[in-house]
């Protein structure tokens, strides 16, 4: 399967020859349909693309893009089970753990695997423990963790879960005098068992844990590991493994979403997989005229390459979601910050963005000055849920207030897109009151101070109901999402080279701050350990 470069197609041409100049106030008024023109639905997710910065000759050149590139062509191809991730080999297949038994490959492998894990995880929710440690890094950690409090209201009554992922031993001793060892269960997430991190913080639990008086290691550990000897090695009797066509950051599916799933029961966590099988089936089955994803993907090029925003905002107005902007961050910015090309020759153009965000209306508070009147421009990704949903039933003032306050987010929340978009001119503060300025400041110095840009993109994100149907389609549209912008750029979205240096340099350096050792090394490293080591 090969397809032609992004930079070396027409369509990329005639992209960068577009007009960059596209003024939002204008296109909502020259067309009353536009918002209903640039809304699309997908698995019961409703998103409004009408407040970004394209038109319709815009989004059709990036359809032809996608198609001069090959972009469907290779999401098929995904979806066979091919290897598309060229430098390992390997297929790419987290689609898989979602789709019903006989819809793709390997499906009677993955229904076993699922049906076991989701079967001790019924186990322990029966069973008399109170706390549930998972120990993890990176994709096995940020997934689980992020879902888990996305969707508390559906977690079992009584059960705490805590997330512990630092190398730094301040995570780990944070939670260890929360716990009673006799009804804690610790989950150990690493595909190879040998994540240092990880194991690092499972050797010091064990200790914990037989300094309270555990004996039986078995039944209070779990793993999700592919490497059984070495679990088994730990002291580790259930082992739950996954395959190599598994990426890290792709593998909440998998029995990596053990905690979510002894959180939330099986019956839901299996609605979590079916609302990101929904999204995914759209994906693979809808026209690009109304593909979402897809059309998500080919923004995120046309902001990157021809308006040269390098960086983009997502702000959940939901407190559950207030880990899903780092969730994104390794999503995104792992899968596509890359360099060179699938033939691994330097690509001449830029590639992931920066993605970063806080929940609203906390962000709002702290850098949305920045996103309103700062130099740079910021495309906005605003996620909003209709309807509330606390894990208890309010009642009497309380309901009152509660409904009171969503109210108040959502009107923050399209009070934000609007005024991104609208701005305020020079004439228009000039004219208002401002109490709280400094009255020996010229009225047209303060006007100047209080005036705004506008014409700033964002999208908006709607759920009717943040459950684990709606988070599973939410995730699912943006790793496919991640799929188009890679796919477009010609890059693998799948591999992970650059964080193997650090690690390796990590494990040479390790000695030398027991021994002191700093022959042949820079400088600033050698100092800082020099000073470390005294």
């Amino acid at each position: 399967m090969s397809a032609p470069r992004c930079d070396r197609t027409p369509a990329w041409g005639e992209m960068l020859a577009l007009p960059r100049d596209l003024d939002l106030r204008r296109l909502f008024a020259a067309d009353p349909q536009r918002a209903a023109s640039f809304t699309l639905e997908a698995a019961g997710l409703r998103v409004d693309l009408s407040k970004n910065l394209w038109d319709a000759a815009t989004r059709d050149t990036l359809l032809r893009l996608a198609a001069q590139t090959g972009v469907l062509a290779r999401r098929d191809a995904m979806l066979r089970g091919e290897p598309i991730n060229a430098t390992e080999g390997r297929a790419v297949l987290h689609s898989a753990l979602r789709a019903p038994l006989g819809t793709a490959p390997f499906g009677a492998e993955v229904q076993a695997a699922l049906d076991e894990m989701l079967a001790f995880a019924e186990g322990v929710r029966a069973d008399r423990f109170t706390d549930l440690v998972h120990i993890g890094i990176g994709g096995s950690d940020l997934g689980p963790a992020m879902a888990v409090q996305a969707l508390q209201p559906f977690v079992k009554p009584g059960l705490r879960l805590h997330f512990v992922s630092n190398v730094d031993g301040h995570d780990l001793a944070a939670v260890l005098p929360q716990l009673d060892a006799q009804r804690t269960l610790f989950i150990v997430a690493s595909k190879t068992f040998t994540t240092q991190e990880t194991l690092a913080n499972a050797e010091a639990a064990k200790a914990w844990f037989r300094s309270q008086g555990g004996t039986d290691v078995a039944r209070h550990f779990a793993a999700t590991s592919s490497a059984r000897d070495r679990a088994a090695a730990f002291g580790i009797r259930n082992v739950f493994g996954f395959w190599d066509w598994v990426g890290g950051r792709y593998s909440l599916w998998s029995v990596i979403g053990l905690p979510l799933a002894i959180a939330i029961g099986a019956s839901a966590f299996r609605d979590f997989l079916a609302g990101a099988h929904a999204l995914d089936r759209h994906f693979a089955e809808s026209p690009p005229e109304s593909n979402l994803p897809l059309q998500l993907g080919l923004l995120d090029v046309w902001y990157r390459n021809a308006l040269g925003f390098s960086s983009r905002s997502v702000a959940p107005y939901h407190q559950g979601l207030r880990r899903f902007p780092a969730y994104l961050q390794q999503l995104e910015m792992e899968s596509n910050g890359k360099c060179v090309d699938m033939a691994g020759e330097p690509l001449p153009y830029a590639t992931s963005p920066v993605v970063w965000g806080e929940a609203g209306t906390n962000g709002q508070h702290a850098y949305f000055q920045m996103l309103h009147q700062g130099s740079d421009v910021v495309p906005v990704e605003f996620i909003a849920v209709r309807r509330p949903r606390y894990g208890f039933v309010p009642e009497g003032e309380l309901a009152a207030l509660l409904e009171d306050q969503h109210r108040k987010l959502l009107a923050n929340c399209l009070a934000q897109a609007q005024a991104l978009m609208q701005g305020k001119r020079f004439e228009e503060a000039l004219a208002e009151k401002a109490p709280t300025a400094n009255p020996e400041l010229a009225s047209e110095a303060l006007a100047r101070h209080r005036s705004f840009p506008g014409n700033r993109p964002s999208t908006l994100i709607l759920l009717d109901e943040l459950n684990p149907r709606s988070l599973g389609a939410l995730i699912a549209l943006h790793e496919q999402r991640v799929f188009v912008s890679g796919a477009v750029w010609g890059l693998n979205s799948f591999d992970q080279w650059g964080v193997e240096l650090g690690k390796q340099l990590c494990s040479q350096l390790l000695p030398r701050l027991g021994s002191g050792d700093s022959v042949g090394l820079d400088g600033s490293t050698a100092a800082a350990l020099q000073w470390l080591k005294a």
